[in-house]
């Protein structure tokens, strides 16, 4: 029997028999590490998913998490070796299995969703197309261009896309992040696979798609039988979902088992870390967030927005159409407070945030910063506008430049400032800043590609608190952090702004991170702002009914204290 034919039986027959549809045991993986040999990154992993199972791999940046995947799926990098133990799909060994036989799991039976969409679309060709793609590859019999395309929609469909047939058309640099990673995940279930392999497929996600797309996952699982494995930092979207939840840490499992065991019975000390530094932990305490000093409700704004519009004129297919991303929004920043802005992928938030650092113009209404208007403003004038006021990117991967070293990152600013009079100054200033963002000094010569997504981020935060601005803009500046990494950065903000009196405006869809650090929150929908007010108020009493949305999407019920469910 061919390679075909056997993994096709063998992923039915194990439907049937409750075999698992991917058993991975004792896997142990190296890296080479040039002229040091090989290092070990993974040790001794078991895991298991059976049909209909919701399995979650929880574990922080550099856990080896995704490397246990990769190698799952034959996705390794040829700087990496399995060592030890084995793979088997329903019964299948393919421990060892090249790419092209590998392609022969992958789709039909292994749907995989990765995690960074923006290197995993292809540029170059519109999503209508890539899906279509993925819906030839998988299919089992011969079909019409037709039959492809209502496929593809399907996909698109089932993954949260409302507007499938504009998605269809549009190519990876019009839609949002969100929407990217939707994509994705349409792709991933174009060939209709028995289990589905997700690597933090929700991370970009705001939290009313996010619920969609996992309640999507959780459906298929009861309705077709297939398993589902997670790999997540976010502990309340596994908690929330998951059977079973396995906890990695530097290359090895240090807790397993049933979610309510894990939540009221770990054992492992990480564990419970993770548990505490939860963000959803905080959800519905009404009192200021801890370190944070008092505020008075009198303060006067530092940060002022009125009456902003911004229309975006677009083109495609011949035509032109407008999108309106900002209708006459108004945002006051109160001076030592943190003031969030929430709300979905295309809500204008990225906008007004891009506003107020003078990166983008509006069509109309003022910026202020204290007495200066920002409109109709020199370079000059700008740049020591920046100077107060310091910008976090959302994309860690896009924000640094690849070239330079870490070190040469974080000293960027103070150079051309003028802050460093000499090398061990500026050396010693960047440290001090590495250590902020939990970080240390054996980083100062490593590069971008050297890090992970989470580090990379607390490089690009230790870069903008290198000036002490009396603002900052945080633009999703910790969505890619894992929950201790997170919990440490909002607790440095805190801390910063306790001690010096910053104001921080705080682009987040991350509800829980909200109620742990803002005093104020805006809520956007299509460009208008619904609801501002008090963090408390907001939460407490939500006047707009989108507002009641997204806090009953806010994922981690299981996280939440006692007093707040």
């Amino acid at each position: 029997m061919n390679d075909t034919a056997t993994v096709t039986g063998k992923i039915a027959a194990a439907v049937e028999n409750d075999e698992a549809l991917l058993r991975i045991t004792d896997l142990a993986i190296d890296y080479r590490t040039g002229h040091r040999g090989w290092t070990g990154a993974v040790r001794d992993v078991s895991l298991r998913v059976a049909p209909g199972e919701f399995v979650s791999l929880v574990g922080e940046s550099g856990s080896g998490k995704t490397t246990v995947v990769h190698g799952a799926l034959g996705l390794l990098p040829g700087s990496a070796r399995i060592r030890a133990g084995s793979i088997a799909f329903s019964g299948v060994d393919v421990t060892g299995w090249n790419d092209q036989r590998m392609a022969l799991v992958r789709g039909n039976h292994v749907g995989f969703i990765p995690q960074d969409p923006n290197t995993s679309l292809n540029p170059a060709k519109k999503i209508g197309q890539q899906v279509i793609e993925a819906v030839r590859f998988n299919e089992r019999a011969a079909s019409d261009a037709a039959a492809h395309q209502e496929a593809a929609l399907e996909s698109l469909r089932t993954a949260g896309l409302k507007d499938a047939e504009r998605v269809f058309r549009q190519y990876p640099h019009e839609l949002s992040g969100g929407m990217k990673q939707r994509a994705l995940i349409a792709i991933a279930l174009a060939g209709k696979p028995k289990i589905i392999v997700a690597d933090e497929p929700t991370s970009a996600l705001d939290v009313t798609v996010q619920k969609v797309i996992l309640d999507h996952l959780v459906l298929l699982r009861e309705e077709l039988g297939i398993g589902i494995l997670l790999v997540t930092h976010d502990l309340g979207v596994a908690l929330d979902r998951s059977d079973r939840i396995l906890v990695m840490r530097d290359g090895e499992i240090v807790e397993e088992g049933p979610v309510h065991h894990v939540l009221e019975h770990a054992t492992n000390d990480y564990t419970r870390r993770l548990l505490d530094a939860a963000p959803a932990r905080h959800i519905g305490r009404l009192k200021p967030a801890s370190g944070a000093r008092s505020v008075p409700a009198t303060a006067l704004g530092v940060l002022e927005a009125r009456a902003l519009t911004k229309t975006y004129h677009l083109r495609g297919r011949g035509q032109r159409r407008e999108l309106r991303a900002l209708d006459a929004a108004d945002l006051v920043v109160r001076k030592g407070t943190t003031h969030a802005i929430v709300g979905e992928s295309g809500a204008g938030k990225s906008t007004l945030a891009s506003i107020l650092a003078a990166f983008t113009s509006a069509d109309g209404g003022t910026v202020r910063i204290g007495d200066r208007v920002l409109t109709g403003l020199s370079r000059g004038q700008l740049r020591e506008i920046r100077r107060d006021l310091q910008f976090v990117f959302q994309n860690p991967f896009t924000s640094l430049d690849p070239r330079f070293t870490v070190g040469k990152i974080i000293a960027e600013p103070l150079r051309a400032f003028k802050l460093a009079t000499s090398k061990q100054e500026q050396t010693a200033r960047v440290v001090e800043l590495l250590k902020a963002v939990a970080l240390d000094e054996s980083y100062l010569h490593r590069l971008p590609s050297q890090l992970s997504g989470g580090q990379r981020q607390r490089v690009a935060i230790a870069r903008a608190l290198a000036l002490t601005p009396e603002i900052l803009v945080l633009d999703e500046a910790v969505s890619a952090l894992d929950v201790s990494a997170q919990a440490q950065i909002l607790q440095l903000l805190v801390d910063l702004q306790a001690e010096f009196g910053l104001s921080y405006v705080f682009v987040t869809h991350d509800l829980g991170v909200v109620r742990l650090i803002a005093h104020d929150v805006t809520v956007m929908k299509d460009g208008a702002v619904v609801e501002t007010g008090s963090v408390e108020q907001v939460f407490r009493s939500p006047r707009h009914e989108y507002t009641r949305e997204l806090l009953e999407a806010i994922p981690g019920a299981r996280l939440a204290p006692a007093d707040a469910r």
